[in-house]
């Protein structure tokens, strides 16, 4: 008989014991490419929680509405569906932001996290545990993206939000600016969490409770 959770529960095991980026290593390709400006990280970021608990609660709400055979797409469907909302809002606020994003804000449709949770927790749980769910695991990929954002901002322009913070004499490292750089600094992070931390169960297709 599969354990049920707690929201409690599920939101913590979303934040840490079952991280996407840390512990499932999954929404990789935009943690490499929006990581260099911590602003580009933040509204990345935004974008991807409002998609993810919207999804999930979604795709809860029809869950026994939607026939099996086709749930993928209409998963996609639902997805799509956010993710212009958010690229439609991020391009009349922040133009500038939505320009070095290029196509990343569009691309978040095929993030792994989101279809993820939608198909493996989403589908099988209620409205409130599957928006918890997605919540958690916006949050849990915030957080990773803002480290790696503001180690790779500040050793690649000095400066955090547009703000000096390093002193006259620091010379940039220019391979901080770009992918190999934000590979790097993932790939410790993982490395570093996953030596002082034990590996733990993930929860994706447990229910809540």
């Amino acid at each position: 008989m599969q354990k049920r959770l707690t929201n409690k529960e599920i939101f913590i095991a979303g934040i840490w014991k079952d991280n996407p980026v840390l512990r499932q290593v999954l929404g990789i390709c935009s943690t490499l490419a929006v990581t260099n400006l911590l602003l580009n990280t933040l509204v990345m970021c935004a974008g991807l929680i409002f998609t993810t608990v919207m999804s999930s609660m979604t795709v809860s709400m029809l869950r026994n509405l939607i026939p099996s055979r086709i749930r993928m797409m209409v998963q996609t469907l639902i997805i799509a569906s956010y993710v212009i909302i958010v690229d439609i809002v991020i391009q009349s606020y922040l133009p500038d932001v939505s320009e070095a994003l290029g196509p990343y804000v569009g691309l978040i449709i095929t993030n792994c996290i989101i279809m993820g949770r939608c198909e493996a927790f989403a589908q099988n749980n209620k409205v409130l545990p599957s928006a918890v769910d997605g919540l958690a695991m916006g949050i849990g990929y915030t957080i990773v993206l803002i480290v790696i954002a503001v180690i790779r901002e500040a050793l690649g322009f000095g400066t955090l939000l547009g703000f000096r913070i390093m002193p006259d004499f620091f010379t940039p490292w220019t391979i901080m600016i770009v992918a190999p750089g934000a590979f790097f600094v993932l790939g410790v992070f993982i490395w570093f969490v996953r030596a002082v931390t034990p590996e733990t169960g993930e929860i994706s297709q447990i229910k809540a409770g």
